[in-house]
């Protein structure tokens, strides 16, 4: 019986509130979207391109690092509230200590060290990811603007006469990258306004035809502000910014429609900054292209704001 001449125990509500916080975890955890083939990837999408494989590996390595160290953490923290206890020990004020050079040293070398890891495994895969050959199998200069995209194929393509290297539209492009450009490349363009449409999907946005299993140069510029191009599936995104020119390469490897977007605010329409990557087969890839010139868009569309003194500066640094 309790002080006041109750039967219920005082303990019996925080149980009660316990059990309530674990049953409600318990529904938020199971209630989502996703299925038990989802929960691998930890939130990420189904991977798309070489690339995104390892990006997805570095995030659940990640993932697996954190709950580990979490379980360890947390572990310690319960064990010495429970063994150390004042109701078990009886002790008021249990034995303090001071100065402990291992436990100090301990606590100042595991973080040092699980840094490091962290930190090499993500500038390993970096510098793998933000690798450029010397020639990738298809170049695309991504333009964006307010509120949409632009994309020049610098390829060469029946119907469409000029050179990449010397177009006056690409001036905004250092030469450091116009070297991978195939000569004579007349090119063909395709531009997006917010209300553009996939016509397979009725996805917002225009549409960026990719050739399977093709090593994909993006050149990305801007117009006007920072913008972010974001292919969600690749799991790799990067700044589009105006006078500066940017780069990276994929390898898609699965065939399909996929949503793009800029991941960058941009302005009152950034959310209207959207786009569709459309991978298909090298050979429906080139028939593409030919429709664009035959619908009359050949050459390229102006790339974007002038090089800034610093990125000039950058013309020494080859690739």
């Amino acid at each position: 019986m309790s002080p006041n001449g109750s039967d219920r125990s005082p303990r019996r509500p925080t149980r009660r509130k316990l059990l309530q916080a674990l049953t409600a975890g318990l529904v938020l955890a199971t209630a989502t979207g996703c299925t038990w083939e989802d929960f691998p990837r930890l939130g990420m999408p189904t991977p798309t391109s070489e690339g995104a494989e390892r990006i997805l590996s570095l995030w659940q390595g990640s993932w697996a690092a954190a709950l580990a160290i979490g379980a360890l953490v947390w572990g310690l923290i319960l064990w010495s509230a429970f063994f150390h206890r004042r109701s078990r020990t009886k002790v008021e004020v249990p034995p303090q200590t001071r100065y402990n050079m291992p436990i100090e040293a301990l606590y100042t070398v595991v973080p040092l060290i699980i840094v490091s890891v962290f930190f090499y495994f993500t500038a390993r895969d970096e510098s793998e990811l933000m690798k450029l050959e010397a020639k990738p199998d298809v170049t695309v200069n991504v333009v964006g603007f307010q509120w949409s995209w632009c994309f020049n194929y610098v390829e060469n393509v029946d119907g469409s006469s000029g050179d990449a290297k010397t177009a006056k539209e690409l001036d905004a492009i250092p030469d450091r990258y116009k070297e991978a450009f195939p000569a004579n490349a007349g090119g063909v363009n395709d531009c997006g306004v917010p209300s553009t449409r996939n016509p397979q999907t009725n996805n917002p946005g225009p549409t960026l035809w990719l050739p399977e299993g093709k090593r994909v140069r993006f050149v990305l510029t801007s117009r006007d502000v920072i913008h972010s191009f974001w292919v969600v599936p690749f799991m790799m995104k990067q700044d589009v910014i105006p006078g500066h020119t940017n780069a990276f390469e994929v390898t898609p490897n699965r065939e399909g429609t996929f949503l793009g977007k800029c991941a960058e605010l941009c302005g009152v329409d950034h959310a209207r900054m959207l786009f569709n990557v459309k991978v298909v087969s090298p050979e429906r890839y080139e028939a593409h292209l030919k429709e664009l010139a035959e619908k009359g868009q050949t050459g390229y569309v102006p790339a974007g704001i002038a090089q800034t003194s610093h990125e000039k500066n950058r013309e020494t640094n080859k690739l």
